[in-house]
C-alpha cells in the first residue's frame, strides 16, 4: 500500500532568504509572494530558521519599548530582541522545525500539532531546503478523486492483504467515504482491511459491512486431556 509523504504534497517552488537579508527585504518578499513565512538558509541551502509574519510584527508590537521591563519573562525578552533586529539572522525563529522528504503526511500533521506550527520546511538527507509543506498542503490529500481512492483500496489493501477473499469483497467510494461489503474468512481479516483502508490518502471515513465465517480473536481451547 502506497504511503503518501510530504514530498507528494509540498510546494517545491519555495522562496528563502539569507541570514544577511534585511527586515525590509523579508517584508517585501512575503508581500510579493503572498506567503506567511520564509525559511532562512546558508550558502549550502541548509535551513537555519524560519521567519514568520508573527516574527516581523514584533517591530510594531514593541515600537517605542526597546528597554526590557523588570522581571520580564525570557520569551518576552526574545520577542523584544526581534523587534530591534535588522537582519534575518536576528528575526528568525530557531532551531528550525523541519520534515524530511520521506516523512508521512500523518507524521507531518502530528508534528505541526505538537510544535504548534503552521508549516514545515522540507529538507533532503543533507538538510538542504527542497520545499515547504503547510497545513493546507496536507489537507489537499482529501481532494483526491473517488476513483483514485477506490483503486488504492482495491490494489493496495485488498489484493495485497486479502488474497484469498478479494473476489468476495466490493469497494465503493463517494466523497472520500469508503464502503466495504462482502464476506471474508476471518474476523481479523475484516478488521485489517477496515484499518488499512482508513490509512489510504484521502479517505474521510470507512463504513464496513464485512462479515466473516470465523471469529479468530480468541484462541481455540480444546478439552483438557486426562492422564
Amino acid at each position: 500500500m502506497r504511503t503518501w509523504t510530504v514530498g507528494d504534497v509540498m510546494t517545491k517552488a519555495v522562496v528563502s532568504v539569507a541570514e544577511t537579508a534585511t527586515y525590509r527585504d523579508v517584508v517585501d518578499l512575503i508581500i510579493e509572494r503572498r506567503c506567511s513565512a520564509v525559511p532562512v538558509v546558508d550558502d549550502e541551502l541548509r535551513v537555519l530558521g524560519v521567519i514568520s509574519e508573527t516574527d516581523l510584527l514584533r517591530k510594531i508590537e514593541y515600537a517605542g519599548e526597546e528597554e526590557p521591563r523588570i522581571f520580564e519573562r525570557r520569551a518576552r525578552r526574545g520577542e523584544r530582541a526581534k523587534a530591534t533586529a535588522r537582519t534575518a539572522a536576528g528575526l528568525m525563529s530557531g532551531p528550525p522545525i523541519v520534515a524530511m522528504t520521506g516523512t508521512t503526511v500523518a507524521a507531518a500533521a502530528r508534528r505541526m500539532d505538537a510544535e504548534q506550527v503552521k508549516r514545515l520546511p522540507v529538507v533532503d538527507d543533507f538538510g538542504r531546503l527542497v520545499g515547504i509543506v503547510s497545513r493546507g498542503d496536507l489537507l489537499r490529500t482529501y481532494l483526491r478523486p473517488d476513483d483514485d481512492i477506490q483503486l488504492d483500496v482495491e490494489t493496495g489493501v485488498l489484493r495485497a492483504f486479502l488474497v484469498d477473499d478479494t473476489a468476495s469483497v466490493t469497494v465503493s467510494v463517494r466523497e472520500g467515504v469508503v464502503t466495504l461489503a462482502g464476506r471474508v474468512g476471518r474476523y481479523t481479516s475484516a478488521e485489517l482491511v477496515e484499518r488499512l483502508s482508513r490509512q489510504v490518502a484521502g479517505v474521510v471515513e470507512v463504513r464496513s459491512g464485512l462479515t466473516y465465517d470465523v471469529d479468530d480473536r480468541e484462541p481455540v481451547v480444546g478439552p483438557v486431556p486426562f492422564f
